[in-house]
């Protein structure tokens, strides 16, 4: 209910996404599309215990499909010397093709605020901190 009175309803001026059944439906199948996790596999970058570079995550991704996304991450919890992946956002153009996730010149974006997950925020990851990419988010 959340995820389509904040985004579906916006949507819904496609007609391809007119209806929660359209819009869910279109989703899933963006979300089969794109792969995230067989992308960064192809990368040699897997969900473990290791650290990556953020540089190499983001080199990984844009490489593969032609654009940038967005990755924020969890901080370093204390003590930790590395922030995790918390959320790795996909932007699309009105045609539902991939897109930067950069505004365009001339283009403004409305301030969406930092998502929380349990008691932490995410944030536009830090390129030079080592990367946790886990198997889940807890």
């Amino acid at each position: 209910k959340h995820e389509w009175e904040k985004h579906g309803t916006c949507a819904a001026t496609l007609q391809i996404l007119n209806s929660q059944k359209k819009y869910f439906g279109k989703a899933l199948e963006l979300y089969q599309h794109v792969d995230l996790n067989g992308c960064l596999l192809k990368a040699g970058i897997k969900p473990s215990s290791s650290y990556y570079q953020m540089s190499a995550i983001k080199e990984a991704l844009t490489r593969f499909y032609g654009v940038t996304p967005k990755i924020q991450c969890l901080p370093p919890e204390e003590g930790e010397k590395a922030q995790t992946i918390g959320q790795i956002e996909f932007c699309f153009t009105k045609e539902l093709q991939l897109r930067n996730c950069t505004a365009l010149k001339g283009e403004s974006y409305p301030v969406q605020a930092d998502l929380k997950l349990g008691t932490q925020e995410l944030s536009v990851c830090d390129d030079s901190l080592p990367t946790y990419y886990p198997s889940e988010v807890q």
